[in-house]
């Protein structure tokens, strides 16, 4: 079903891409509005902000009356201390909003190297039956850059919960770093709303893209830059995280340990996948039994993608830069520990009471989804009574290895 939709879906884009413009050179055709791009990107970045922008932006960030009532920031959720993740006090994996009693349904993702994701697009490779997407900020990939990214928790209702842009413009036009944001972005910069909140939006994306929240300072960093050596077990590990027979992490996971640019090794492909992570019954909205995070899919009935049903349970791959310092893990927070979330990959389907309700597997989506669910490629595609791809030692090298990706600042704390 999803090659066949996919492959409608090019056809699809040939006929799209005559009527819409590309925005760029590498664009081939679009699959909805979403384009389809000839290459890969390069890397993003480096990256050289004004200093004085980036310092506006991190006043917004931490600014608490940017929330509705006030007392919640960016901060609040993205905590520096907590290699700017965590969820605002909650510990059952997804975040306070600014209303008391009142949850998220996502764990909130590190905000650090999130200008290193790329827009959405589709591309295929010479090895692939049909164009897949990669990109866009959040787990479904719905914003394509910050300015678009910050109009999202500012206005949902269990976050930051502001009745509108126009009440987050005046709560601008009234912030100690009003006056900032005029002197940089012109003097009637917060005349208006679009004007506000494209200001505010532009500050934000040059305190993401500073060297605060891209520091590149781990012990991976440093040994790929022959300053530090790593452990016997962090290097079985790292061996293990490549073996396509064993891991296979780095399948999605990327990284290129021979080069110096950091930014090569982002330990993400920035793609999509349904891995049929177990249901986090701790989250308020999953008390409905008929409520499900669909995921991708959202994203793609938006953006006009042909059989968008065969998206939900994606969510794009993360980061793994910092994920020793996570409070929880996967897009949901079901997970307490890091060595559980490798070891479901390892034995998700061996062990299916292990990890799901009544042994029921992929139980976070409806049963006409869980056919989207990856169970072809390794570690997923063993079965009940197999020998699991990764044993239990494997599983502590690896994790040995993933907090060798915690920049300098928290290395004390994961």
């Amino acid at each position: 079903m999803r090659v066949e939709a996919l492959l409608a879906g090019v056809a699809l884009a040939l006929v799209l891409a005559l009527t819409v413009p590309a925005s760029a050179a590498d664009v081939v055709a679009r699959i909805g509005v979403t384009p389809q791009r000839a290459a890969m990107p390069g890397v993003t970045g480096p990256f050289n902000p004004s200093p004085g922008r980036a310092a506006l932006g991190r006043l917004a960030f931490f600014d608490p009356r940017l929330s509705e009532p006030a007392g919640t920031s960016c901060a609040s959720c993205h905590d520096p201390a907590k290699a700017f993740s965590g969820n605002h006090g909650s510990r059952i994996g997804v975040p306070l909003g600014s209303r008391p009693g009142l949850l998220g349904v996502r764990n909130t993702p590190s905000a650090l190297y999130a200008a290193y994701v790329p827009p959405l697009f589709f591309y295929q490779d010479d090895d692939a039956p049909a164009p897949t997407p990669f990109g866009g900020l959040f787990a479904d990939g719905r914003a394509d850059d910050v300015p678009a990214l910050v109009r999202h928790p500012l206005l949902d209702s269990n976050e930051m919960h502001n009745r509108s842009l126009d009440a987050v413009a005046a709560k601008l036009r009234g912030a100690a770093y009003a006056e900032g944001l005029k002197r940089e972005f012109g003097a009637g910069a917060l005349d208006t709303t679009p004007g506000a909140i494209a200001a505010l939006g532009r500050a934000m994306e040059s305190f993401l893209q500073s060297r605060e929240m891209a520091p590149f300072s781990s012990r991976y960093d440093a040994w790929v830059q022959g300053k530090a050596s790593l452990r016997p077990q962090e290097l079985r590990g790292l061996k293990l995280f490549k073996n396509p027979d064993k891991g296979n992490c780095a399948s999605c996971h990327k990284f290129n340990e021979t080069s110096s640019n950091p930014a090569r090794s982002m330990f993400t492909d920035y793609g999509f996948d349904a891995i049929g992570v177990p249901r986090n019954r701790a989250i308020p909205a999953n008390r409905n039994a008929g409520y499900f995070d669909p995921g991708l899919c959202i994203t793609a009935r938006a953006s006009k993608w042909p059989d968008s049903g065969q998206w939900c349970g994606y969510f794009r791959t993360p980061s793994l830069r910092n994920v020793a310092v996570r409070e929880r893990w996967m897009h949901n927070g079901v997970f307490t520990t890091l060595r559980d979330a490798v070891a479901f990959y390892a034995t998700r389907s061996i062990e299916p009471e292990r990890w799901y309700r009544k042994g029921e597997l992929f139980d976070d989506l409806p049963e006409r989804y869980r056919g989207n669910v990856n169970a072809a490629t390794l570690p997923y595609n063993r079965r009940k009574g197999m020998q699991p791809a990764l044993n239990d030692d494997e599983i502590d090298a690896i994790v040995a290895f993933l907090r060798t990706l915690t920049d300098a600042p928290w290395a004390g704390r994961q």
